[in-house]
């Protein structure tokens, strides 16, 4: 049964001279899994709100959009408050109400049902999700996961036909969004929903998916079974460098057959070489000897009564170093961002600045030319009315930076995609000029040929004499462009090293590409990394071509 039909939708928002959307036409079927993949800025997240009246952005429009055979102009709002759920990137802008029971129960209250009507739903979907040990706790106190999860539950009480999600991964971290990907996947085939997603991190979400989405440029050029559609993009590298690292693989070497999604078919896919030359040359990497940030036997707490945060935290990254900062959700990366940058004052511990007491610093001189912060929450930077104000009240013009952000400055910052939003964030902090730049989930809501643009600047800038500490949840951009990782867990590092000992040695927090080929090849951490050592060995039973 169709659920959703899109016919020649065309939007465009006010004072922009080309639409967002062009011509976009698709259908859904109840329990299809589909997943909508793009650049940064291709027209995803506004495709997506269209599709639910309640939020659908202000523009010219033409077009039909219809859900169960009802345009949507026409669906009561009853209906459509009910039946189509909308889950957004970040969960702050969802969550309504201060207790996890109350937010649970919130929209069944503003449906005007029966305390035992409530009482029930909200029992059955806090026992769903596995919600009962949070029950009763603030929302505040919740890890960035369980808000996501809370959100995703508190649509899901409502019981959609439709379930909407613009990158609900983008702010977890490997492996909570691995669970979350999961969790849709057990929705999908529990109860038949059908489900819409839109992400930029598709290794988990490809091989749930039964159809594939693409837009490029605000039109819709793909829609299809994923295997299917990926094959065909080998020529478009803007879309390939996006896909699973196994689609990749297989693509990068030009195979033939089906196209793996998922790491257990790309296992069985790179099986079909031989393994004689089990690893490639590791370059040596040699730090400076001069430390840009030292911090020793750190630690703190945001409430005397509240547990440590950072519990003994040691950590040295010298100048001119890529350091990437990696761990769970509540593992302590942000507060140590904060930290570092003198944002929030340690309770005991040593830290220092290019050699100088972080104390020492007075009357703001920290922040002038030295150290700049990109903080997880790009919003909190914003105070002007288009991007161009942006910049100029940054003191920097479009010309001038290392992206292109042109064709944006008339738009408000809070209208542009969180990729887009990434970007300007970046540029007001680049403004600064600093010496150590501290980046908090500077990729998150980008698309991956975005991730490499951005990491070619970041590169830049390190070999121009800047120190770059990333924390990020993006373990291929990691192990790509780091010279050194570090994980944390309970406030601590626990472990560090170059990315290809540091991923290799790994069992959750690493790559696709490690978990395919470890049995095969002892280090191979990236895309290319695997690719040269298929090529190198060769195919089974036939002669190395080398």
């Amino acid at each position: 049964m169709e659920i959703l039909s899109v016919e020649h939708l065309n939007f465009r928002y006010p004072k922009s001279k080309t639409n967002a959307l062009n011509e976009i036409s698709f259908k859904l079927e109840q329990g299809d899994f589909a997943v909508l993949c793009g650049a940064t800025g291709s027209g995803k997240s506004t495709l997506l709100r269209m599709l639910k009246k309640e939020i659908s952005p202000l523009g010219e429009k033409s077009g039909e959009i219809s859900f169960c055979g009802i345009s949507l102009e026409k669906l009561a709002n009853r209906q459509s408050a009910t039946e189509i759920g909308f889950v957004m990137q970040r969960p702050e802008q969802q969550i309504v109400t201060d207790k996890v029971w109350h937010e649970l129960a919130f929209g069944l209250e503003n449906l005007g049902l029966s305390h035992e009507t409530i009482s029930c739903r909200v029992a059955e979907i806090a026992c769903y999700f596995g919600i009962e040990k949070w029950f009763d706790r603030e929302v505040a106190e919740l890890s960035g996961g369980q808000k996501q999860i809370l959100s995703l539950a508190s649509v899901m009480v409502m019981n959609p036909k439709m379930l909407i999600l613009d990158e609900p991964t983008a702010q977890l971290d490997p492996i909570t969004a691995s669970d979350f990907m999961n969790t849709l996947y057990r929705l999908n085939q529990d109860f038949s929903l059908t489900i819409l997603l839109s992400e930029h991190r598709l290794e988990d979400a490809l091989p749930h998916a039964d159809k594939l989405l693409v837009m490029e440029n605000g039109r819709l050029t793909a829609d299809g079974e994923p295997h299917k559609v990926i094959a065909e993009m080998r020529d478009n590298a803007e879309l390939i460098c996006g896909m699973p690292s196994a689609s990749r693989i297989y693509l990068e070497l030009g195979a033939k057959g089906e196209c793996p999604l998922s790491v257990r078919e790309g296992k069985r896919f790179i099986q079909q070489y031989k393994n004689e030359i089990r690893q490639t040359e590791i370059k040596e990497y040699t730090h400076s000897k001069n430390k840009a940030l030292e911090m020793k036997d750190v630690y703190f707490r945001y409430e005397r009564n509240l547990p440590d945060i950072l519990s003994g935290l040691d950590l040295t990254v010298y100048e001119k170093e890529f350091f990437c900062i990696l761990g769970g959700n509540g593992s302590g990366k942000t507060t140590t961002l904060s930290v570092a940058s003198g944002i929030k004052k340690a309770l005991s511990g040593k830290i220092e600045i290019f050699g100088k007491n972080i104390r020492s610093y007075k009357n703001q001189s920290l922040y002038r030319e030295c150290v700049a912060l990109l903080p997880q929450d790009v919003q909190m930077l914003f105070l002007c009315n288009t991007v161009r104000e942006e910049l100029e009240d940054a003191q920097c013009s479009a010309e001038t930076l290392p992206f292109d952000l042109s064709a944006l400055m008339e738009q408000h910052p809070y209208d542009l995609s969180g990729g887009e939003q990434q970007l300007l964030a970046l540029a007001k902090v680049l403004a600064q000029k600093p010496k150590l730049l501290l980046l908090d989930e500077p990729v998150k809501a980008l698309d991956s040929a975005s991730k490499r643009r951005l990491a070619e600047v970041l590169l830049k800038l390190r070999d121009s004499g800047v120190t770059i500490v990333a924390v990020t949840h993006d373990v291929e951009f990691a192990s790509e462009y780091a010279d050194r990782c570090a994980m944390f867990f309970r406030g601590k590092i626990v472990s560090q090293g170059e990315p290809k000992q540091f991923f290799s040695e790994n069992s959750f927090y690493t790559t696709a590409v490690s978990r395919m080929t470890r049995e095969m090849y002892s280090n191979a951490v990236t895309v290319s990394d695997a690719v040269k050592l298929c090529r190198i060995n060769g195919l089974k039973g036939t002669e190395n071509d080398t």
